[in-house]
C-alpha cells in the first residue's frame, strides 16, 4: 500500500486558538487569577527582594472609569509588573479619593430640599454610600483591564484610619506654627458657596465688561506739580470687574513709573505715561495736552473721592501695577484680590467684605443692592454714567478663573479661613521622628516652608524634566495655602476653638486623643456629642483662660486629604517603605496631587514623599480635540474591553509615548487589534510547532544549532536587552514597536518563513528539526515573559500551552525576565557567543540584504509568468567580495533562506560596492510530491518514487522509527 505522504508532514498542532475571543476568554483568566490570589502569590514569590514602591494617586470615586483613568492604571500596572519581573518586591495599593465637592453636589441634587432638614452626619452617610458605589464599580473595571493590586485592601480617603492620618499631618503643621486662621481673600465659588484652592481653579475664556472710570482728586493738586494749581484733577482707573467698585478703597500707582497730567478742556487727568496715548484714544481725550510729568511715588497718601460713594480713596504704591494695559492706575479692593489685600494691610485699609457666600452684594446702594456680582456689573456701569464718571466702556474676552467642578466663574472674596503659611520658618524634626529621610536639623535652620520645598524639589527625578521647573515656579509664587472649605463631606478641621477669643486649642496631648478618637470612630463622630468629651471639664484657653469651647465645622481641602496619602499608606509595612519610589499622574497634577503631597510631606517629614515623578499627557481624539460627551468623541475603555478585549486597551496604552498628549479613536483601537493578531499568530506558530517537543529531553545545545537558529537567538537576546532597558525607562512605546517589528519582520517574514520547510518536512525527531524547535521554544519562553507586563491576558494564556518544564510556576506573572543564558541554554554558551557575535551579525546582515534582492527578483519572475511559485525557481547569484565569501560559507543553506529549489553562486570581478545580481530561471528536475521542491533526483529511490532525495531519507527514518 503506497505511503500517505501528507501524513508524514509535521503540520502545526496546538490547542492555542487562532481567534483570541478576548471579551469571552479574559473573564475566565480573571476568575483563575482570583482563585489563585495572584497578587498575594506574587508578594510571596518576591518576599525579601529589594522593594520598589509606586504610590497610587487616588482617582475620584464619582463615576465609571474613562480613557484617561484606564491609561493611568495601565501605565502603573506595566511598571509594577515589570518591576516584579525584574526581581523587585513591588506592591501596589490602589487608592480612591472619596471626599469633596463633586460627590456632595451629586448627593445634594439627589436629596433636594430634604437636605435642609438633615443633620450633617446624615448627609455624610448619603455621600459615603454614593462614593462606595463608584469605588466598587471602578475597582471591578480596573480589574477587568488586567490591573493587579491589593484590591481587597485598597486605601480610601473616607476610612477612619485614613482620616486619622490626615489629622495627624494637620496637627504636625499646627504644632509647628504653620497653621493660622485669618481674614484673607481666597478663590470663592459663589455657586457651590465654598473657598477653592488654586488646584481647584481652571482658566477658561470669559467675556467681561471693561470700564475707564474717573476718580476726582480730593487734595491740593499743586502739591503734585505747580502746573496743576487751581485745576480740576482726576485720575482714571480701568477694570474688568465693575462689581468690585463698591469695595474700592484705594488707587495704586507704580513708584518708579512716570505719570503724566493731561489737560483736556477744563479738566486734568493723571495716567501712566507709557499708556497715555492708548487712554486718550479710548476715552476721547485725543486733544489733551501734557502739562506735567512726575514719578508715581509722588501719589502716595494722596486722596481721591470714590466715584459714587461718600468715601475718601487713598493713593498707594504697588510694584504689581503694570504698563501693558489699562491706565497705569489700579483701583484697589482689599476684599477682592490677593495683591489688593496685602496692599491694604500695608496701608491699614479696612478689608471688610460686603459680598456674601452666594455672591450677593450687600450694604450698598439701591442700584446694585441684592444683586449677584456678575449681574450687578450692568447696574454699576449705569450708575457710573449717571454720576458722570464713566469715560468709556467696552467688552473684552480673556482667560478667567472658573470652578473646576461647576465650571462657573469664581471671585476673590475675603473670608475667615484656615491657612498654611508658606513663609513660616521650618523647625527641626522632633526626636525619634521618621523625618530623618534625608533631612537634618542643620538643613532646616533658616529655611521656610517655601524654601525647604524648593530645596526638596531639586532632589527629585522629574520625567519629563520640565516638570521640575513647572512645580518649582508654582511653589515659588504661590500664596499661603487655604486649607479650609465650607462644606460637609470631608475630613473636619478637628480643632476646638475658644468661644471668647476664637483661638484654637493647640495641645499635642489633645491632638493625639482626637487622632485616636477618629481612628476608632471615623470623622463622622466629630459631629456628634462624644467628641466634646475629648476636652476635659474645666480646660482653660491658653490665651484667655476661658473654659467654653466650640468645635470647628469647616472641612479640609480635599487636596490636603489626598496629599496626605503617603503618610496613610507608606511606612507602616516592611514592603511599603516611605518615601515612594514613584508618583505617576497627569501633567495637571503639578498643581494638584504632586503639589499637595509635597507640601504635606514637607510639613510632616521635612522631605519629599517621592524619589521620582512621571507625568502623562492628555487623551485626545484624532483631530487633537479633548474628549467630551458633547462632542461624541469619547472612547470608553470598558466598551473596548467588552468588544475587542481589555488586552487591546492595554496595548493601545503601550503603543503611545505617554509623556505626550495621545490620540485615540475606535479606528485606532482597531489598528491596535490588528497588531495584536500578528503577535498572537507569532505565539501560535511557536506553540503549533512544539507539539510533542519535550524541552528536557529534546532541547539541542546552542553549539549544535544551525547557524540561522543561533542567529535568531542572538537577535532574541538583543530584543530582551532592549525591552528590559525600556521597561526601566518606562519607554513602553519603544517596547511595543520593537516587539511588533521583531514578530512581524524578524520572525514571521524571515525566520519562520525559512524554518517552515525544516519544521514541516524533516523527520519529527531529527536533530535539525529539534534544533529549530529548541530555537523557537527558547524564543517563545523569552517573549512570553517580556510581554507579560503589557499583554497580561495573552501571555498567561500562552504560558499554559508552552511545553512543560521542571519547576514551571503556575503563572507567567510569578516569573522573572529572561537572561541571556535562558536563550542560549547555558551561561558558557552565552559567554562564548558574545565573543563571536560581531562577525556573525555582519554575515547575517549581508545574507538578509541579498535575500531581499532575491525576493524582489522572484516577484518579477512570477509577474512575468516565468515561474508559478518560488519553489519552481533556480537562482543564480553573482557577487563580489566580501559578499561572495559570505554566500559561499552558507551555500548549502541558501536555497532554504530564499525558499527556492536551487542556488548557484558566481564570483564577479567588481569591488565590495558592486551590487549582487540575480538571475531567475526554472529549476531543473521534477517536483517532489512531499516537499514541493524541484530536484533532478526525484524518483531515484524506487521505494519512494515520487519524492526527492532529501524526503526519501526522511521517509526511511520515519519508517525505521515506527
Amino acid at each position: 500500500m503506497p505511503m500517505d505522504l501528507k501524513s508524514t508532514i509535521n503540520l502545526p498542532k496546538t490547542g492555542f486558538p487562532m481567534k483570541a475571543g478576548l471579551p469571552q476568554n479574559e473573564p475566565k483568566i480573571l476568575a483563575r487569577w482570583e482563585e489563585q490570589r495572584i497578587y498575594d502569590r506574587i508578594r510571596e514569590a518576591r518576599e525579601g527582594a529589594p522593594t520598589y514602591v509606586l504610590h497610587d494617586g487616588p482617582p475620584y470615586a464619582n463615576g465609571p472609569i474613562h480613557l484617561g483613568t484606564a491609561m493611568n492604571k495601565c501605565l502603573k500596572d506595566f511598571i509594577v509588573k515589570s518591576k516584579n519581573m525584574a526581581g523587585f518586591d513591588s506592591p501596589y495599593v490602589p487608592g480612591w479619593d472619596c471626599h469633596g465637592l463633586p460627590i456632595e453636589i451629586k448627593v445634594d441634587q439627589m436629596l433636594g430640599g430634604k437636605k435642609l432638614q438633615m443633620a450633617a452626619v446624615d448627609v455624610r452617610a448619603e455621600c459615603r454610600k454614593y462614593a462606595e458605589k463608584f469605588l466598587d464599580l471602578q475597582r471591578s473595571q480596573f480589574k477587568r483591564i488586567g490591573v493587579f493590586g491589593r484590591f481587597d485592601q485598597p486605601y480610601s480617603t473616607m476610612t477612619p484610619q485614613y482620616e486619622a492620618a490626615v489629622l495627624g499631618i494637620l496637627y504636625r503643621f499646627l504644632e509647628n506654627d504653620f497653621v493660622y486662621k485669618g481674614l484673607r481673600p481666597v478663590y470663592w465659588c459663589m455657586f457651590d458657596e465654598t473657598a477653592l484652592a488654586e488646584a481647584e481653579v481652571e482658566y477658561e475664556n470669559h467675556t467681561s465688561p471693561t470700564v475707564w472710570v474717573k476718580y476726582p482728586f480730593a487734595g491740593d493738586p499743586a502739591r503734585l506739580d505747580p502746573a496743576l494749581k487751581g485745576k480740576k484733577v482726576s485720575t482714571i482707573i480701568w477694570t474688568t470687574t465693575p462689581w468690585t467698585l463698591p469695595a474700592s478703597m484705594a488707587v495704586a500707582f507704580h513708584p518708579e513709573e512716570e505719570y503724566v497730567a493731561l489737560e483736556h478742556e477744563d479738566h486734568v487727568f493723571i495716567v501712566g505715561a507709557r499708556l497715555a496715548a492708548v487712554v486718550q484714544e479710548k476715552t476721547g481725550l485725543q486733544s489733551a495736552r501734557e502739562i506735567a510729568r512726575f514719578l508715581g511715588r509722588k501719589m502716595e497718601y494722596t486722596e481721591f473721592r470714590h466715584p459714587f460713594l461718600d468715601r475718601k480713596i487713598v493713593g498707594v504704591l504697588a510694584d504689581y501695577v503694570t504698563m501693558d494695559q489699562g491706565t497705569g492706575v489700579v483701583h484697589t479692593a482689599p476684599a477682592h484680590g490677593a495683591e489688593d489685600f496685602f496692599t491694604g494691610q500695608k496701608y491699614k485699609i479696612d478689608p471688610t467684605c460686603n459680598v456674601d457666600k452666594a455672591g450677593i452684594l450687600r450694604n450698598g446702594l439701591p442700584e446694585y443692592e441684592g444683586k449677584r456680582v456678575l449681574e450687578a456689573n450692568a447696574s454699576i456701569i449705569e450708575l457710573l454714567k449717571s454720576r458722570g464718571v464713566l469715560l468709556h466702556s467696552d467688552k473684552t474676552e480673556h482667560s478667567y478663573p472658573h470652578c473646576w467642578r461647576c465650571h462657573n466663574p469664581v471671585i476673590f472674596r475675603a473670608t475667615e479661613q484656615w491657612f498654611i503659611g508658606m513663609e513660616t520658618p521650618m523647625k527641626p524634626p522632633p526626636k525619634g521622628s521618621s523625618s530623618s529621610h534625608g533631612t537634618t536639623s542643620h538643613e532646616t535652620i533658616g529655611e521656610t516652608m517655601r524654601s525647604r520645598t524648593l530645596h526638596e524639589i531639586a532632589k527629585v527625578k522629574w520625567d519629563p524634566a520640565w516638570g521640575e521647573e513647572r512645580i518649582s515656579n508654582m511653589i515659588a509664587t504661590r500664596p499661603d495655602w487655604c486649607i479650609s472649605r465650607q462644606r460637609v463631606w470631608g475630613v473636619p478641621i478637628a480643632v476646638f476653638l475658644c468661644d471668647a477669643c476664637g483661638k484654637p486649642v493647640n495641645d499635642p496631648h489633645i491632638n493625639r486623643k482626637v487622632v485616636q478618637f477618629i481612628s476608632q470612630h471615623g470623622a463622622d463622630a466629630w459631629y456628634g456629642p462624644d467628641a466634646d468629651a475629648i476636652l476635659s471639664a474645666g480646660h482653660k484657653c491658653a490665651h484667655c483662660d476661658r473654659t467654653k469651647f466650640k468645635k470647628e465645622t469647616d472641612i479640609l481641602d480635599v487636596w490636603f486629604e489626598s496629599g496626605s496619602s503617603h503618610a496613610a499608606v507608606l511606612g507602616h509595612e516592611p514592603n511599603l517603605p516611605w518615601p515612594a519610589d514613584l508618583y505617576l499622574e497627569g501633567g495637571d497634577q503639578h498643581r494638584g496631587w504632586f503639589h499637595s503631597s509635597l507640601l504635606c510631606a514637607i510639613g510632616y517629614e521635612g522631605s519629599a514623599p517621592y524619589r521620582m515623578v512621571a507625568t502623562s499627557g492628555w487623551t485626545l481624539d484624532e483631530q487633537g480635540r479633548a474628549m467630551s460627551k458633547s462632542l461624541g468623541n469619547t472612547v470608553d475603555p470598558v466598551g473596548i474591553a467588552d468588544t475587542l478585549g481589555g488586552e487591546i486597551v492595554r496595548m493601545w496604552v503601550a503603543s503611545v509615548d505617554f509623556r505626550e498628549d495621545v490620540a485615540c479613536s475606535p479606528q485606532i483601537m482597531q489598528r491596535v487589534a490588528g497588531i495584536y493578531r500578528d503577535i498572537r499568530n507569532t505565539f501560535r506558530f511557536i506553540l503549533g510547532n512544539l507539539a510533542r517537543f519535550d524541552a528536557i529531553k529534546d532541547a539541542v545545545a546552542f553549539a549544535d544549532l544551525q547557524p540561522i537558529d543561533q542567529y535568531m537567538l542572538r537577535q532574541a537576546v538583543e530584543v530582551s536587552t532592549d525591552v528590559q532597558r525600556w521597561y526601566e525607562e518606562f519607554a513602553f512605546h519603544k517596547i511595543y514597536h520593537r516587539i511588533n517589528n521583531f514578530c512581524g519582520v524578524e520572525l514571521s517574514a524571515f525566520y519562520f518563513d525559512v524554518l517552515k520547510d525544516r519544521l514541516y518536512t524533516s523527520a519529527p525527531k531529527s536533530v535539525s528539526r529539534r534544533a529549530a524547535q529548541t530555537a523557537i521554544w527558547r524564543t517563545g519562553e523569552a517573549l512570553v515573559r517580556l510581554l507579560a507586563p503589557i499583554m497580561s491576558f495573552t501571555c498567561e494564556e500562552v504560558w499554559q500551552y508552552l511545553p512543560p518544564v521542571e519547576g514551571r510556576l503556575a503563572s507567567v506573572h510569578l516569573t522573572t525576565f529572561p537572561e541571556a543564558e535562558d536563550l542560549f541554554g547555558d551561561a558558557d554558551a552565552s559567554e562564548t557567543d558574545a565573543k563571536q557575535t560581531g562577525s556573525n551579525q555582519e554575515d547575517w546582515k549581508a545574507i538578509r540584504a541579498v535575500r531581499e534582492t532575491v525576493l524582489k527578483s522572484l516577484e518579477e519572475a512570477r509577474n512575468q509568468k516565468l515561474i508559478g511559485g518560488n519553489l519552481q525557481a533556480q537562482v543564480t547569484l553573482t557577487a563580489a567580495e566580501p559578499v561572495f565569501s559570505v554566500l559561499q560559507r552558507f551555500k548549502n543553506d541558501l536555497r532554504y533562506f530564499f525558499i527556492v529549489s536551487a542556488v548557484e553562486i558566481k564570483k564577479s570581478s567588481g569591488n565590495g560596492d558592486a551590487p549582487v545580481t540575480v538571475k531567475v530561471s526554472k529549476a531543473p528536475g521534477q517536483k517532489c510530491e512531499r516537499c514541493w521542491n524541484f530536484s533532478t533526483h526525484v524518483g531515484e529511490d524506487k521505494n519512494y518514487p515520487a519524492v526527492c532525495e532529501r524526503c526519501s531519507a526522511v521517509l526511511k527514518e520515519i519508517e525505521g522509527s515506527s
